[in-house]
């Protein structure tokens, strides 16, 4: 919650218990003293009156650009204290006032470093820089060829939508906006008005190349879940349920998209023979019915509160297309370093190996993590700008809703917005806050070769951007 909102919230308070107190004390007098003689009671002051109509709060107000820097060299002593691997390891780090540019404080800040899953701020970058906010990703039926033995057949074709539901879409949502039942609802309107009664069905997946698994990818973390093989259509980016985290994850997620389809058709009352098989349509064939996905603004910032790894290869290959490179996981690594490139991050040292921050052999600096936050805050393009509302809140949302609730860091809580990272031995933490002098700053703090693990490393670079929220440092 913002201090604009704490201090509405206790007004709001008061003026609840004043109304109360008016009452409360008039029902309460008999009990203790007879009835005063017949006189008027005073007017209810009115601070204490109810409302007419609910207020509408501006919100917080825009930053002051005389609002006080911190003091680097306060800010530096008190950072250097918190940023200690007690059992081994190293952290790199950058801080910096988004308005001028200040260095703050630095640490190793320009070496490439493991980042884990601070990496998807590139890839947010990306996509929105090079897809567009407000585009959306469309799933199809076309007409296909007669088989052999007579039946019509029918193209599903995945445009790189792996949000789908298996039911009717939601359009207030991100994950189930488009859903498997209305497409075939849809279809099934197509193919009656045409006098189809049974068709066969084709599975159109072509639109990535290379391989579905990136090879830089640890066979454990697929094993564990982390990741599943990428193609451009998925039911809840290629999980088995919506809510499901890390686990058994479908391993062929258009052939699980078109089960689904067949059986809704089939529930429209269209004869679906059971050979569904891949294969495309011919140049030009019609289009029977389409769903369109949530747009990649919303998309990012899904991938970015979620940590979602699905996603954001999906989001970097689709970026990759757009640029004209292959759909595969290489083009999308050369699709995010033009990109962020482009847009004034230094790619001296930069390392992608795949988009989502899982391989071994990605390297990425504070410094150039730092930049990218920067950019997504000031850049005048709004659909750059979008992607801020993805970042986990500390204590409040995402990936940061579990933190920031020990009394070394609850006071960063509510004002620390970042993207987290964290494998077995790495953490990070690449966001802003506004510090307590209203000075808006970006930062970025990422911990490698952890010998006491991850887990112990969280509430010390969360204490790191605490410092950052409270600073006044001068």
């Amino acid at each position: 919650m913002s201090r604009t909102s704490n201090v509405l919230a206790v007004a709001l308070l008061a003026l609840i218990l004043g109304v109360l107190a008016v009452p409360v004390g008039i029902n309460l007098a008999p009990a203790f003293s007879p009835p005063p003689a017949a006189a008027p009671l005073p007017p209810v002051p009115a601070v204490q009156q109810l409302p007419t109509a609910l207020s509408t709060p501006g919100g917080i107000s825009a930053l002051s650009a005389g609002a006080p820097i911190p003091d680097g060299r306060i800010l530096s002593t008190a950072l250097d204290a918190t940023l200690v691997a007690p059992e081994g390891g190293n952290y790199a780090a950058l801080v910096q006032d988004a308005a001028s540019g200040q260095v703050l404080y630095s640490r190793n800040a320009s070496a490439g470093r493991l980042p884990a899953s601070s990496q998807k701020l590139l890839t947010a970058l990306t996509a929105l820089a090079a897809v567009g906010a407000q585009t959306r990703f469309s799933t199809a039926v076309l007409a296909g060829d007669r088989t052999a033995n007579g039946t019509d057949s029918i193209v599903l074709r995945g445009g790189g939508d792996v949000l789908l539901t298996p039911g009717k879409g939601d359009g207030q949502a991100t994950v189930g906006h488009a859903g498997v039942a209305t497409l075939a609802a849809q279809t099934a309107v197509a193919l009656k008005a045409n006098g189809t009664a049974a068709v066969s069905i084709n599975v159109d997946d072509t639109l990535f190349t290379g391989p579905a698994l990136n090879p830089a990818w640890l066979q454990a973390d697929v094993d564990a879940g982390e990741i599943a093989p990428v193609f451009p259509m998925a039911l809840y980016g290629a999980r088995l349920a919506p809510d499901a985290s890390v686990g058994v994850r479908p391993q062929d997620s258009p052939m699980r998209v078109a089960l689904v389809f067949a059986a809704a058709l089939a529930a429209e009352g269209i004869d679906v023979k059971p050979d569904i098989r891949r294969g495309s349509a011919a140049d030009g064939a019609a289009t029977l019915a389409a769903v369109s996905s949530a747009t990649v603004g919303e998309q990012v910032q899904y991938m970015l509160q979620e940590s979602d790894n699905y996603v954001a290869e999906t989001l970097a290959r689709m970026s990759a297309l757009k640029l004209k490179k292959d759909g595969s996981s290489a083009g999308a690594s050369e699709a995010v370093r033009e990109t962020v490139g482009a847009l004034g991050v230094k790619t001296a040292g930069l390392v992608l190996a795949d988009s989502c921050g899982l391989a071994a052999a990605d390297r990425v600096s504070a410094e150039q993590l730092t930049q990218a936050v920067k950019i997504m805050l000031t850049d005048p393009n709004p659909d750059l700008r979008s992607g801020m509302l993805g970042l986990p809140v500390a204590g409040l949302s995402g990936t940061l809703g579990q933190r920031y609730l020990g009394s070394d860091t609850v006071g960063g809580a509510g004002l620390v917005r970042a993207k987290t990272g964290t494998l077995n031995s790495v953490i990070s933490l690449s966001g802003y806050v506004v510090d307590a002098d209203g000075r808006l700053l970006v930062f970025s703090v990422i911990g490698n070769d952890l010998d006491a693990g991850s887990a112990a490393a969280k509430p010390i670079i969360d204490a790191a951007a605490t410092i950052l929220a409270g600073c006044g440092c001068r």
